[in-house]
């Protein structure tokens, strides 16, 4: 295992993140079993665990906090987790509000068992909260030794230069940490993201190299994928080979997977290595649901990738091209609220006059 400074932090990780969020309702209910397999990752040398208090309702956190129950185990991993999707039912559930984020740390850190979170990130832009309390409330976190660090993900570009901005003018800390969604077939972030967070210094960790499950080599062209069990069902319109996109997406699996033969590894090997090869890059989150499939994993930890296979690659999906949406999940209020995209009638109809 090979380990990077994460930003400006001074915290060194893994370079593979053990992501979480298949532990648990949503993936994998057996605690005793996901206690394994992070006992497993930790002792093959990650150091690095991501959560989130939105993971099957806070149930993975508490397998987390089961997993690093030992003490010495606990101070040996950096431990991360995030807040902002409603938790619960009722208003003021979710967000990035100083209300909801004194409550939702003090949840976390009981699931997790723990005193203290390495690093706490905002889980997505909330438009409704000025990111000036955000910060400070965060601010707070730190001075009050609930958390050491924050950062943000899934953030656009401009939304972490306004947060840096604001912090600097305010007196306030700053995000240290990005959390992208980044793979073979979703290089968007690569146009600005990745090189806004290298400008301010902070630490990269992806989300979904495995381009939810397409880079497993588990789908493949000309093969029947069944829409009614497993991650297609949850999202079958990811998985439909009639649409464009996913043809577009299984086409290029064909190419990487003669990459990745010509290269002598597997295609979930090779997907992880394209990730962590970015400067900007400190660690790359793997989401194994099964042991054999961590085992899988971290065997491509010791893959470099030469410049001629990243050529080949970029001759694949282009330099930041997305071939489809990473996140399927969250979406800019400016585009899911109408009313932020159109002038009222009356306004428009004085535009004209």
């Amino acid at each position: 295992m090979r380990y990077r400074v994460l930003g400006g932090t001074g915290i060194e990780v893994s370079t593979y993140c053990l992501g979480t969020m298949m532990f648990g309702a949503v993936g994998n209910p057996d605690h005793q079993e996901s206690v394994r397999i992070i006992h497993a990752a930790l002792d093959q040398g990650v150091n690095f665990v991501d959560t989130a208090d939105m993971y099957s309702a806070g149930e993975s956190e508490e397998i987390v906090g089961k997993a690093l129950r030992d003490r010495r185990r606990r101070e040996a991993t950096v431990l991360a987790t995030k807040v902002y999707f409603p938790l619960g039912e009722g208003r003021n559930r979710g967000g990035l509000s100083r209300r909801w984020i004194t409550q939702a740390v003090e949840n976390s850190l009981r699931r997790l068992g723990t005193e203290w979170i390495d690093l706490y990130q905002v889980h997505r832009p909330d438009p409704r909260t000025d990111i000036e309390e955000t910060l400070d409330v965060l601010g707070d976190l730190v001075t009050q030794g609930k958390i050491r660090a924050f950062g943000c993900s899934t953030f656009p570009a401009e939304d972490i230069v306004e947060a840096h901005t604001v912090a600097e003018r305010r007196g306030l800390r700053r995000f240290r940490t990005e959390q992208p969604p980044y793979s073979l077939l979703a290089r968007g972030v690569e146009a600005s993201v990745l090189p806004v967070a290298q400008r301010y210094g902070m630490g990269v960790l992806t989300w979904s190299p495995l381009a939810s499950g397409f880079l497993t080599g588990r789908y493949r062209k000309g093969r029947p994928i069944d829409l009614s069990t497993g991650r297609p069902a949850l999202v079958p319109h990811r998985f439909d080979p009639a649409l464009p996109t996913t043809a577009a997406k299984l086409d290029a699996v064909e190419e990487f997977v003669a990459l990745a033969d010509d290269l002598g590894c597997t295609l979930p090997e090779l997907a992880i290595a394209f990730a962590a090869a970015h400067p900007a890059v400190s660690s790359v989150i793997i989401g194994p649901r099964t042991m054999d499939q961590l085992e899988g994993l971290l065997k491509g930890a010791p893959v470099l990738l030469t410049d001629e296979a990243m050529d080949r690659i970029d001759a694949i999906v282009p330099p930041g091209t997305d071939l489809y949406a990473p996140d399927g999940v969250w979406r800019p209020a400016a585009l899911t609220d109408p009313a932020l995209r159109r002038r009222p009638l009356g306004d428009r109809a004085a535009a004209d006059a």
